[in-house]
């Protein structure tokens, strides 16, 4: 993930300081562990600026409002106290070459400020600071004992110190040339490294563009450069600082990232807040995502591992119970051939009633053949009782299997992450999974807005629609509540995967090859995807039940008809892959 460097910096600062302040703090709102949400009001308008002091995503800008939600965080509630109704005045960097944002507080402009709020923007170090006209602080995003840090502890109570300044030397527009080459190349090394560490207020980005810019490769070293390359990148780098001397930014995107110094640009942006706000939420997003479905995907695979562990000694016992008869057998014959029997035998032979054929009865020596008998007899009572009570467990154990294994693919189904929906997609299994009981701490892991995530879309050549659920949620929705009568309903034979639904107009009337096409997605989008064919039934809506107390996704279906599909079809990838 790309950080807001100094120069992104220095264009929000820019942009916020000439357009919108002085600005009413009307109110705030905090919606995680770092992120904290201004409502200012304008002469122009009313807007929102988002502060964030995420380790990997930590920023400033203009956002779109956030949704109303309880604000449990104890950073908003002295800010809150503070600052609601006070002007902010007034907003400068810290520190010319330090990624600090300096927000001003007073009762109106013109004052001085009575309260300060310090948004460093440092990596992991990132943090936001309430500090008061006398310089001490007063709340803070994120505490730092001195235990932690005895060279800068950041706790209420304690005057506030900036952060310790870079040793690398600042840039400056008067230098010469000779005086940038030499200073770069003192030390021998790839360039991009060199000049990384040979000034302050220069990011990883930046580099990359001044050495994309000059056609050199970031890991040539300094000592390979020719005259002409110096040049270009002595020139690019003027013009870095003449830009930020003059505030003349122009955002936009990259191939890499975003930009705001108009290199490189793949597509502009007219704004630098719509530019950030989209880039962090994907990139958030993203890795929200990606480790969420991680987790819940251990959870699964754990949760699986026990039930197939209990269902194997279920069905242990339940073989052990089908023996029953045999052991009654056993006691029977013993009954009908009392004489045979002499004292301290430990086996005998008997033949079997109906195939005359000698069977071999263990027995103990020490009891006579009725004994023997009656100890065959209460072992098949025994048995025949444990089959009762373990065939009920079994079941529902295997119910249990069916369920996660149908939550296991949808997870397999969110392979990767394409927007907003597959978070929210990933969001609802994890709701259902909590409502469950199967998963627990539901303040785990921030969730997603609760706006409701679409079905999956096809259409078959005659432009029918194909709607396929992404999660059980979506397919209770899709068969319980959206399908209609003239729709056909499709799942994969007794193999977890998603409900999907052919879209019939009425008096529409489907084809085989529509049918084909809604049964081959119904299989690729279930467990056996990888399969060559793939049984799949469809029925009308109408015949699909949800038995009571069910789980969801659960049903049971009549008056079927099964249609082999091929989920591996050309024309199935290529309407996957367009999706």
């Amino acid at each position: 993930m790309q950080p807001v460097d100094l120069t992104t910096l220095r264009a929000i600062q820019q942009d916020l300081a000439h357009n919108w302040l002085p600005a009413r703090v009307e109110t705030l709102q905090q919606l995680d562990l770092w992120t904290v949400c201004l409502c200012l009001r304008t002469l122009r308008a009313r807007v929102w600026v988002l502060l964030c002091w995420h380790p990997q995503a930590a920023r400033a800008h203009l956002c779109t409002p956030p949704p109303k939600a309880p604000d449990p965080f104890q950073f908003s509630q002295p800010l809150q106290r503070n600052l609601k109704g006070l002007a902010l005045i007034d907003l400068q960097l810290a520190d010319d070459w330090e990624r600090v944002l300096d927000w001003q507080f007073a009762r109106r402009p013109g004052e001085s400020p009575l309260w300060h709020l310090y948004l460093e923007i440092m990596g992991r170090y990132s943090n936001a600071v309430l500090v008061d006209r006398q310089g001490m602080i007063f709340a803070c995003g994120h505490g730092v004992s001195e235990r932690q840090s005895s060279v800068r502890p950041v706790q209420p109570g304690l005057p506030y110190q900036s952060p310790p300044a870079l040793m690398e030397t600042p840039p400056s527009l008067e230098a010469s040339f000779q005086h940038w080459q030499a200073t770069v190349s003192l030390i021998p090394g790839p360039i991009s490294q060199r000049i990384l560490r040979s000034y302050r207020g220069v990011s990883g980005s930046l580099v990359q563009s001044l050495v994309e810019a000059a056609g050199i490769p970031k890991d040539w070293a300094t000592e390979d450069l020719t005259p002409e390359q110096w040049r270009i990148l002595f020139e690019r780098w003027q013009e870095w600082l003449q830009r930020l001397q003059t505030n003349s930014f122009q955002p936009g995107w990259t191939r890499s990232g975003y930009t705001v110094l108009g290199w490189d640009l793949q597509a502009p942006e007219d704004s630098i807040h719509t530019l950030l706000e989209r880039y962090y939420s994907e990139q958030l997003n993203r890795e929200t995502f990606t480790r969420e479905r991680q987790r819940l995907q251990q959870k699964l695979r754990s949760a699986l591992k026990k039930l197939y562990q209990r269902r194997d000694q279920f069905q242990q016992k339940l073989h052990q119970s089908d023996q029953a008869d045999e052991a009654k057998q056993l006691a029977d014959l013993l009954m009908a051939h009392l004489q045979e029997w002499q004292p301290g035998l430990d086996q005998i032979s008997l033949p079997d009633f109906e195939t005359g054929e000698p069977v071999q009865i263990p027995l103990d020596p020490e009891l006579n053949a009725v004994s023997n008998a009656q100890i065959y007899y209460k072992k098949h009572r025994k048995q025949k009782r444990a089959r009762n009570a373990v065939l009920p467990l079994w079941q529902g154990t295997q119910d249990e299997i069916r369920y996660l294994e149908q939550v296991e693919d949808a997870l397999e189904q969110l392979d990767r992450y394409r927007g907003l929906e597959d978070l929210q997609t990933l969001d609802q299994i994890r709701g259902e999974l909590i409502q469950q009981k199967r998963l627990s701490d539901p303040q785990e892991t921030p969730q997603v807005q609760p706006t409701e995530s679409t079905y999956r879309r096809f259409y078959t050549p005659r432009g029918l629609e194909v709607w396929v659920g992404r999660n059980n949620h979506q397919n209770d929705q899709l068969t319980f509540r959206v399908a209609q009568d003239t729709d056909w309903w499709f799942h994969a034979q007794e193999i977890p995967g998603s409900h999907v639904l052919l879209r019939l107009p009425p008096g529409e009337v489907a084809e085989d090859q529509d049918l084909q096409v809604a049964a081959d997605l119904a299989a690729y989008f279930s467990r056996a995807r990888l399969s060559e064919q793939v049984p799949v039934v469809y029925t009308r809506p109408k015949h699909v039940h949800k038995p009571k107390g069910s789980l969801p996704g659960m049903v049971i279906y009549k008056q079927e008809t099964v249609i082999w599909a091929q989920p591996n079809r050309d024309a199935t990838l290529q309407l996957v892959q367009q999706e």
